[in-house]
């Protein structure tokens, strides 16, 4: 019987969450008043310009409804807006404000020093395996 230790899917989903965690603290620990999630959403519309709250929820894969919720704390902070697509009631272009941009570029130094943190160590060689491995086991699910 195999360890659940042993299981790669094991190490990486607790690697996802234990970097979270770290990352969340850290953000806690600045102030910066929003979550982790809230980061990838807002790092994902800032990237992408303009999307759709669909677009959104597979870019970031989460589900729609709890990508809802974030984005209405987003737009209370003045982070975010949300507007009409032309032509289609129930669908809206997420786009990030003025004081969205400001803030996640504000904030990239500490998110660069994160990254950097998880991969210290490492060669750029071990670095480029690990990447193309994750990726193809992404690609062995799809």
């Amino acid at each position: 019987m195999e360890d659940i230790n042993d299981v790669i899917l094991f190490q990486i989903d607790k690697t996802s969450k234990v970097s979270k965690l770290y990352s969340q603290r850290e953000f806690d620990k600045l102030d910066f008043g929003i979550t982790i999630e809230q980061w990838i959403l807002l790092k994902i519309i800032e990237e992408s310009g303009q999307l759709s709250q669909k677009e959104l929820a597979e870019k970031s894969l989460r589900d729609p409804a709890s990508i809802t919720r974030t984005l209405d704390i987003l737009q209370k902070k003045g982070y975010i807006t949300r507007e009409a697509v032309e032509n289609n009631r129930r669908q809206y272009h997420i786009i990030l404000t003025n004081d969205g941009a400001q803030f996640v570029k504000k904030h990239m130094k500490v998110v660069k020093e994160h990254r950097a943190k998880s991969i210290e160590g490492f060669t750029t060689e071990e670095v480029e395996l690990l990447r193309s491995m994750l990726l193809r086991i992404q690609k062995n699910f799809s």
